[in-house]
């Protein structure tokens, strides 16, 4: 692709997609591989008239190496950036014309097919057309092979209303985009806070770290990483990343303003940590019952009431609806008492060997184990429901029975 030399690339802000705008001559020169590659990467856009990249921003690295390693000129950036909601406004008129568009497919699929199978149906009734044996003369050869193309195109309506079906299942799926039914659950409003707020860190993260190799450069220093590595790039370089950067920070907190919106257009996160106790009963994801049997700083872990196969999702406080009962779990006390001892694999000078460990002392959440005169080690058992009951689980080590396990108050089998 030498011989581009006026040809060039630039970044469409408002669509966050990189164009590729060269003649079509230049293009029809190229190399069959070039053109592969060119392909693999953009699309081309019949209204636009250039080659428009299958990603966008912030993903356009390996388009923009495609496009300078063929020799177009960076032509910067065009239009303007769309707010975020402007963007999904957008997704969700795409959605609504392309479920038009397969609404009107599976339709004219339908109607073949309908056509299709017509003179067949129209036949029913008639025993003798169905069952009349093939005579071999020119009459009834005639007969045979109008009745085989009847067939034929019976079956082939099978074939139209099939893909009818599969229109209308695309038709469906991008109803349910235009929607966005997602944004009214609060469990995945929250998901796309968290993922903003953390994308936002790290973005502000590199942004200080290469504020400090610019500084370190004006000190006439040369600029390291956390890990001492030399930084080589020139101050150029440097600014051209942090601008990028600035660009992805403002997008993620437009993202983040947008999502937050929609997180109090639903009435916002009503429960957390503070008044969510083990033991009570929590509405959670519209319909589901579930006692709480862990907290977390962000997630709770449930054990469904209805569910008869001990079902325990983990799931956010904003997918908690509400409160349905208070009562308090009572903490049960650990089973393993002091004496006990058992015996689990340990690998000893590079041979797996069966050592017996006692237990010296034990309180309500904890025991201390020992094997003969060595340093004592401390242990937590942890208990999760079981079969109407309780199961306790003693992990000693990660050798061949290294994990004891204790039943109590479990139904009978």
């Amino acid at each position: 692709m030498e011989n581009i030399t006026q040809d060039y690339f630039i970044v469409n802000k408002e669509t966050g997609k990189l164009e590729l705008h060269f003649d079509k001559a230049t293009y029809q020169a190229l190399d069959d591989d070039v053109k592969a590659e060119i392909q693999s990467n953009f699309l081309w856009g019949r209204r636009s008239g250039c080659w428009i990249s299958r990603c966008k921003e912030p993903n356009l690295y390996h388009a923009k190496r495609v496009a300078q390693k063929h020799g177009l000129i960076d032509a910067g950036k065009t239009g303007e950036r769309l707010s975020f909601a402007e963007q999904m406004e957008r997704k969700a008129e795409r959605a609504e014309r392309r479920a038009e568009r397969y609404d009107a497919r599976s339709e004219a699929a339908e109607k073949r097919g309908e056509a299709l199978q017509k003179p067949i149906n129209d036949m029913h009734g008639d025993i003798a057309f169905f069952t009349q044996p093939n005579i071999n003369t020119s009459g009834g050869r005639a007969f045979t092979r109008r009745r085989e193309k009847m067939f034929a195109a019976f079956d082939r309506g099978f074939e139209e209303f099939r893909k009818s079906a599969y229109w209308q299942g695309r038709a469906d799926t991008a109803r349910a985009t235009a929607s966005q039914k997602e944004l009214q659950n609060r469990g995945f409003v929250q998901r796309r806070i968290a993922e903003r707020e953390s994308s936002i860190r790290k973005v502000k993260k590199g942004i200080e770290e290469y504020e400090g190799f610019l500084d370190a450069l004006e000190r006439g220093e040369t600029p390291r990483d956390h890990y001492g590595w030399e930084i080589k790039l020139t101050q150029e370089q440097l600014q051209e990343q942090i601008e990028t950067w600035l660009d992805r920070l403002e997008a993620l907190l437009d993202e983040l303003g947008f999502y937050q919106g929609c997180m109090d257009s639903l009435g916002g996160v009503k429960f957390s940590r503070n008044n969510i106790q083990v033991g009570y009963h929590v509405r959670y994801r519209g319909k589901s019952i579930g006692e709480v049997i862990s907290r977390g700083l962000k997630n709770c872990t449930l054990r469904d009431i209805n569910s008869r196969f001990n079902y325990t999702p983990v799931v956010s406080y904003a997918e908690i609806d509400e409160i349905v009962r208070k009562a308090e779990a009572q903490e049960d006390a650990q089973p393993f008492q002091v004496g006990e001892e058992f015996t689990c694999s340990r690998w000893v000078n590079g041979h797996s060997t069966d050592i017996v460990y006692r237990i010296i002392k034990a309180t309500d959440k904890t025991v201390t184990l020992q094997v003969g005169d060595e340093k004592p080690i401390i242990r937590k058992p942890t208990r999760v429901p079981f079969n109407g009951g309780t199961r306790w689980w003693l992990r000693i080590n990660d050798g061949y029975k290294g994990t004891i396990t204790r039943e109590v108050g479990c139904s009978a089998k």
